[in-house]
């Protein structure tokens, strides 16, 4: 039997709502955004484009759950305190503040509009899933379906999602970063300590992890051209006692077979 948003949230005026729809803008998908930053989140409300869109006093926000076909996790209501020529003022609001995060949304809109009148779409709204925590990311997929974005990869290390620490802090490994906008790729190992957990960390911080060519390209402080063209797989994992010399070797048989030097890799060594 579908629930529907109303059965478990009566709004009794929803058409002092917009809805924003928030999903991919060809930079960044909405989902890790409002994961790994809420301010950054709440920008994405405040952004006012030469229409004034948001010309009521509330924001239903939702974010495009991306792995899911016409899912939207609910990101919060927000009150439109200002409006400025070139941006709004606004604050989050309390309502629904138990849902955010956690309520999942189920809606086909596909118009090019993510900025719509929300009594149009709230009697249509079936409730997906309401999470026990708010959504910090995907469960860890097992390691060999490891594919990740840089921008899922930073959301997942700035929450230190249990599972994935967990999982890829037990094990040592050989990587793939793959530069979608140049189809260069890069091979490398991670074999210390902290395990590949750790070394993809230091990627998330930095963007490129102190290596010479992907130091060239990440040039932006805000690694806007990581979250743009970088994801990462991880090609093999090796218990913790695998010495590393057997994996230094494992990474020269990768780069060997993934042409990861000169000129279709990122590789030097």
């Amino acid at each position: 039997m579908t629930i529907l948003l109303r059965d478990i949230w009566p709004i009794s005026e929803p058409a002092r709502f917009k809805v924003h729809f928030a999903r991919w803008n060809g930079d960044h998908q909405p989902l890790e955004v409002w994961i790994r930053d809420r301010a950054e989140w709440q920008e994405w409300q405040a952004y006012r484009p030469a229409r004034d869109d948001f010309n009521r006093p509330l924001i239903f926000s939702m974010a495009r759950f991306y792995h899911e076909p016409d899912i939207w996790l609910f990101g919060g209501v927000f009150h439109v305190q200002e409006r400025l020529q070139d941006r709004y003022e606004v604050a989050l609001a309390d309502d629904g503040a138990q849902f955010i995060g956690r309520l999942k949304l189920r809606s086909n809109y596909r118009n090019r509009q993510t900025r719509v009148n929300f009594e149009n779409h709230y009697d249509n709204l079936e409730v997906q899933e309401i999470l026990r925590e708010p959504y910090a990311g995907r469960s860890f997929p097992g390691y060999e379906n490891i594919d990740l974005s840089f921008e899922e990869l930073e959301a997942l290390v700035r929450n230190s999602r249990p599972d994935w620490r967990a999982s890829l802090t037990s094990v040592k490994g050989i990587y793939l970063i793959s530069d979608i906008t140049t189809g260069k790729r890069y091979v490398g190992s991670a074999y210390g300590e902290g395990g590949v957990w750790s070394r993809w960390c230091e990627y998330a911080a930095t963007g490129h992890g102190g290596n010479v060519e992907l130091r060239k390209l990440v040039t932006d402080p805000t690694l806007a051209y990581c979250r743009k063209a970088f994801r990462f797989a991880l090609l093999e994992h090796r218990p913790h006692a695998t010495a590393d010399q057997a994996i230094l070797d494992r990474e020269t048989f990768w780069k060997n077979i993934l042409l990861a030097r000169g000129d279709y890799g990122l590789s030097r060594n």
